[in-house]
């Protein structure tokens, strides 16, 4: 059986760099098991959606996750990846505590989803 992750190469690059906001390219590949020629096109994935802001300092980046931003996947686009990575990542980081931003009109959240069922699931 090929070993796979729930979490995509994306999803564990913002883990990583959530973790630590000045790590660098060789240590995302390390955790990602990927060359640093692979990391960094993750991270500039990340950073041309809009999801990390990268800037110098020295000879180093720092990262700035956007945690306001919303998911990609449409099941779940009304959750922020700040609120995905408070469940991720150490609760004592502050990537997701950064305030979302109010929508125009939005005075109220999201009605809850209900769960799908799976294929094969029994249904009564």
């Amino acid at each position: 059986m090929d070993e796979w992750s729930f979490l995509t190469k994306h999803a564990r690059a913002l883990i990583c760099i959530a973790q630590d906001p000045g790590v660098r390219l060789r240590d995302i590949a390390g955790e990602l098991g990927v060359t640093e020629r692979s990391a960094y096109g993750i991270v500039n994935d990340l950073t041309a959606a809009g999801y990390v802001v990268k800037d110098k300092d020295g000879r180093r980046n720092r990262y700035e996750i956007q945690a306001h931003l919303p998911l990609r996947d449409a099941i779940a686009r009304e959750r922020t990846i700040g609120e995905v990575l408070a469940i991720l990542v150490d609760p004592r980081s502050d990537v997701a505590t950064t305030p979302r931003p109010a929508a125009a009109g939005s005075g109220s959240t999201a009605p809850a989803r209900r769960p799908r069922a799976t294929r094969g699931a029994h249904r009564d």
